[in-house]
This record gives C-alpha cells, sequence and structure tokens, in this order.
C-alpha cells in the first residue's frame, strides 16, 4: 500500500454501518488502518456487525431523525474515539411508489433520514474538523440522482439534494482543509437490492444488461472508494462524486 492511502492512527465514524454498504465501507476502512464506529438503530445489528469487524470497530445506537439526540451522540463519538478523521454519511431508507402514490408523509420521512439529518450529523462532525483544519466527510448519493428510475421520486430527490449539498459544503470548508466529497452507487448486491430483484425478476437482466460491467456491485467496491476518499491520496479531490457503477449511468 502506498504512504498516502494507509488510515493508521485515523479515526472513522460510519452511519448505517451494521449492515450492507455500510459494513463493507466500514471494512475497507479498517483494513486501510482506520478505527472505525459504526452507527445505526439497531444495537444487536451493531453488535453482531463489530464481531464481524473485529478489534478496530465500535458502535454507537444512532437514529438521525431525532434531531436532539445528535448532539450526544457526537459527544459519545468522540469519547469513544477522541478526534474524528472521517465521516462517512451512508445510512439512508428507500420507499419504492409510484408518484402519484407519495404522500406528504413519505417525503418527509425520506428526506428526514437522506438528506437532513446527515446535514445536521455533518455540521456537529465539521466543526472540531474545521478548528483542526482537516477531516474528510463522504456522503453516499445514488445513480438514482443522475437517471431516471420509475417509482423513486422521493428517494431520487433527497439523494439529488446530497449531490448538490456536497458541492457547496465544499466550496465553503475545503478551503479550511475539510474536502467533502459523495460516491453514488449503482446496483449493488445488498440484503435490499436482492430482495427488490428478488420481487421483479426482469429489472435484474435489465441492470445487468445496462452495466459495461455485467454484474452487480459489491459492498466491497463501495467500501475500496470511500477508502480512497478518506485517505491523503485523495488530498486534491473534493466536491467531487464518484460514480461506482459499472457504469450504468452512462449506458443506453
Amino acid at each position: 500500500m502506498i504512504r498516502e492511502a494507509d488510515l493508521t492512527g485515523k479515526n472513522a465514524v460510519v452511519t448505517g454501518g451494521g449492515t450492507g454498504l455500510g459494513l463493507g465501507i466500514a471494512g475497507a476502512l479498517i483494513d486501510a488502518g482506520a478505527r472505525v464506529l459504526i452507527a445505526g438503530r439497531r444495537e444487536e445489528v451493531l453488535r453482531k456487525a463489530c464481531q464481524e469487524l473485529g478489534d478496530q470497530a465500535c458502535y454507537q445506537v444512532l437514529d438521525l431523525r431525532d434531531a436532539e439526540a445528535l448532539e450526544d451522540f457526537v459527544e459519545a463519538c468522540h469519547m469513544q474515539l477522541g478526534q474524528v478523521d472521517i465521516l462517512v454519511n451512508n445510512a439512508g431508507m428507500q420507499n419504492n411508489r409510484r408518484a402519484m402514490d407519495f404522500t406528504y408523509q413519505d417525503f418527509t420521512s425520506m428526506f428526514d433520514t437522506n438528506l437532513i439529518g446527515p446535514f445536521l450529523l455533518t455540521q456537529l462532525f465539521a466543526e472540531e474538523m474545521l478548528v483542526r483544519g482537516k477531516g474528510s466527510i463522504i456522503f453516499i448519493s445514488s445513480a438514482a440522482s443522475h437517471i431516471g428510475i420509475t417509482n423513486t421520486a422521493a428517494y431520487a430527490a433527497s439523494k439529488g439534494g446530497i449531490s448538490a449539498m456536497v458541492r457547496t459544503l465544499a466550496s465553503e470548508w475545503s478551503p479550511k482543509g475539510v474536502r467533502v466529497n459523495a460516491i453514488a452507487p449503482g446496483w449493488i448486491e445488498t440484503d435490499l437490492v436482492k430482495e427488490s430483484l428478488r420481487r421483479v425478476p426482469e429489472r435484474r437482466a435489465m441492470v445487468e444488461h445496462r452495466c459495461m460491467i455485467p454484474r452487480l456491485g459489491t459492498p466491497r467496491d463501495i467500501g475500496l472508494a470511500a477508502a480512497f476518499l478518506a485517505s491523503d491520496a485523495a488530498a486534491y479531490i473534493t466536491a467531487a462524486e464518484i460514480k461506482v457503477d459499472g457504469g450504468i449511468g452512462a449506458s443506453l
């Protein structure tokens, strides 16, 4: 491993880190040398994930929809880790239905979890990073914010908001040493995606046909991209959104 890609001595927080993409991201950061705190709503899931990840992992329970609990969560992270060098905003939700069937509650719930909660949490962690003049913040957006995917109006809108917010935060904070980037996954083989494709078998064939790399992605694919963006190997990269989607966003 080249020296700049080594995360030894770095501390990271990964939201939604107990399963799927978050677990893959946490594992890749640990493999690169970081100590990682994973966060999520289900303590048993987090405990099991930490057993899988090993001694470099710990956890805190977090519900991003509870804005009043965020300050206590950040304080707990600092008590467990010390300074936080890397924040990965991965936690999110999805709600697939026809555009005409979305309700006000559907939209507000999606934005609370996917956009507003991550923004408020990022503010809290960024405050200390900006004082130190160093940090890496990574948001997980989605291919859905770049291509039209039916039945995802609220989800795509929330992820499009992340894409725009990343560029704005980077413009404000990168001159002060804090880089802000995003990763836009395509179809990644998590339990949620596998269940979705099981319900609609023809969709998997469509996805693999459109991908330039004819397979679904893996959580590890996303984790490796996150480890790169978190490291000094990406020291001159900010306001970027890396598409880890097998090329599906550029194909017909």
